[in-house]
């Protein structure tokens, strides 16, 4: 009987295992990507791209809050549904099929500020500009905050894919050590603990790479804001966890049905 190296045999093995489709793990995630297109509702998709699309832009303007610890800005107003969106997309998909569609929503941000850059260095004149003596101005404060500041938009996007994985596998490992995933309750625990956790890390490491370096804040500014700033993104999380719920109820049944 031939004797064949170590090194060969090694080798055999992990061809034999490609071949059996079972060696690369990225490959089962392409496989839940894609089955998660084809069933998911296209308008939660669209919810997903347009709340991180619109929640980098909206996070231009800062929120008056009049509490010096609070430190808030309009992005609130859409960074919510993205992790809703998330957790419904883990809890009916699993966490690596979410989290690469979180990469595939963030590469349409990029994509779009790539579009609204271009469109700030186009001549012309935004229709709000028009005042008496204030024109140019008015003009390039609004091709400013279009165009977005590089280190902005480099900060807002590390700190989006830290909180997109932290958030989708922090999920579903809360799934995993409940007994049943079944029951509203069950579905609020995961998505509360695991959205609070996430906010708060998108806005730790936002604060940490951009707000400390080119702001000035202090470490237990960029701490207290991100606290702070997570549990108000968290109140929107539970008022509309229950249309959440019902969604993936939805996309749970039609799956089962398409199975069947």
């Amino acid at each position: 009987m031939l004797s064949v190296p170590c090194g060969q045999q090694r080798c055999l093995l992990e061809t034999t295992a490609k071949k059996q489709g079972v060696y690369f793990p990225v490959k089962k995630t392409f496989s839940e990507f894609r089955e998660m297109l084809k069933t998911v509702p296209p308008f939660l998709l669209a919810l997903t791209v347009l709340s991180v699309v619109g929640m980098n832009l909206l996070a231009n303007k800062s929120i008056n809050t009049g509490l010096d610890w609070l430190a808030l800005d309009c992005g609130i107003i859409l960074s919510w549904m993205a992790f809703l969106t998330m957790d419904i997309l883990t809890h009916c998909y699993g966490p690596r099929a979410a989290t690469l569609f979180s990469v595939f929503a963030l590469c349409i941000n990029l994509f779009m500020a790539g579009i609204f850059f271009l469109a700030s260095r186009i001549p012309g004149v935004w229709g709000e500009s028009f005042v008496d003596g204030s024109e140019q101005v008015i003009n390039r404060a609004l091709d400013n905050t279009f165009a977005g500041t590089w280190f902005i938009i480099l900060g807002s996007s590390i700190a989006f894919l830290a909180s997109a994985f932290v958030n989708n596998f922090l999920n579903y490992g809360i799934g995993r050590l409940l007994r049943s995933r079944e029951g509203f309750g069950r579905f609020a625990l995961r998505s509360y603990v695991s959205t609070f956790v996430g906010q708060f890390v998108d806005n730790l490491v936002f604060a940490l790479l951009v707000s400390r370096i080119f702001f000035g804040w202090t470490s237990l500014q960029c701490f207290t804001c991100a606290a702070t700033g997570a549990l108000c993104e968290l109140l929107f999380e539970v008022v509309f966890s229950p249309v959440g719920y019902r969604i993936s109820l939805r996309i749970t049944a039609q799956r089962e049905g398409a199975a069947a």
